[in-house]
């Protein structure tokens, strides 16, 4: 790390990290602004955002925060005008803020299953729809925070998978739609990251319930993923997919789709606690 973050190969740039208040999302704007950058902040629980700002502010780090939900364009208007009022421009979004699911789609609520589908879609696209003036005038960048799930899919994310997966398409519809306008559109496959011990996801019924079992062996950390999602953004790469597992789910799903879903069915029946 520089004992003077702001002298960094980032300096001078801004980036919008929607969904950092904690997690990766945390750790994504630790790391750019540890390069130099100026981050903007974003989350729901004000006493949290407030201090992962705090945080940042205290490591050198040039940071603002605003608390918004994603799932409202007001709210999302706001957030672009406090990193205008802050930095004077934006160079960089990473939409991270999401809700994940535990739950079979059967059993499933339909309004949680649309507040799933709203947070992963309508999170990144109103951040966007506010942002893209600002950045289209950066000749900027735009990353949406996917994941190795949104590749083939999986039991007991239905909503979750479906939105993840759109994000890629959008992604790659913006690319064709502004293609002159010298904006990166870039799609990041998040794979098994530990989490913060407080994480929760939504059960059919929409109640809070922690995630399902993960190995820890197959976990990265979230400073490794933070660590790819600078990359990425560096690189200005379409598409990165981190670890070695969400590689091979992209292979076999590309090539052998039915061995794919034959291994999700079969680890469903011997690893339920996997999925429930």
């Amino acid at each position: 790390m520089s004992s003077n973050p702001t002298a960094g190969p980032l300096a001078g740039q801004v980036v919008l990290i929607t969904g950092s208040e904690s997690g990766i999302g945390r750790e994504t704007a630790r790391a750019f602004g540890r390069l130099g950058a100026a981050v903007v902040l974003n989350g729901r629980q004000a006493e949290r955002l407030e201090h992962t700002r705090q945080a940042l502010a205290a490591e050198g780090c040039r940071v603002a925060a605003c608390v918004a939900d994603v799932t409202d364009y007001a709210a999302c208007e706001r957030l672009v005008a406090t990193a205008i009022a802050s930095f004077g421009r934006l160079d960089a979004l990473v939409t991270n803020a999401s809700i994940s699911q535990r739950a079979y789609f059967a059993d499933m609520q339909p309004e949680v299953f649309k507040q799933v589908m709203d947070s992963n879609v309508y999170g990144s696209v109103y951040p966007l729809k506010a942002a893209l003036p600002h950045l289209m005038a950066s000749r900027g960048s735009v990353t949406f925070i996917s994941s190795i799930s949104a590749l083939n899919g999986m039991p007991s994310g239905s909503a979750y998978c479906a939105g993840k997966a759109a994000l890629a398409n959008l992604a790659h519809t913006l690319r064709l739609e502004l293609a002159e306008a010298g904006v990166h559109f870039g799609v990041v496959h998040i794979g098994f990251t530990q989490n913060d011990p407080d994480k929760r996801v939504l059960d059919a019924a929409g109640q809070p319930v922690p995630i399902a079992h993960r190995p820890p062996r197959w976990q990265k950390s979230q400073a490794e993923v933070a660590a790819i999602i600078v990359k990425h953004v560096q690189r200005r790469r379409r598409r990165t997919v981190i670890s070695a597992l969400g590689r091979l789910i992209l292979v076999v799903h590309s090539l052998l789709p039915r061995l794919g879903d034959w291994v999700v069915l079969t680890s469903q029946r011997r690893m339920r606690n996997f999925y429930e």
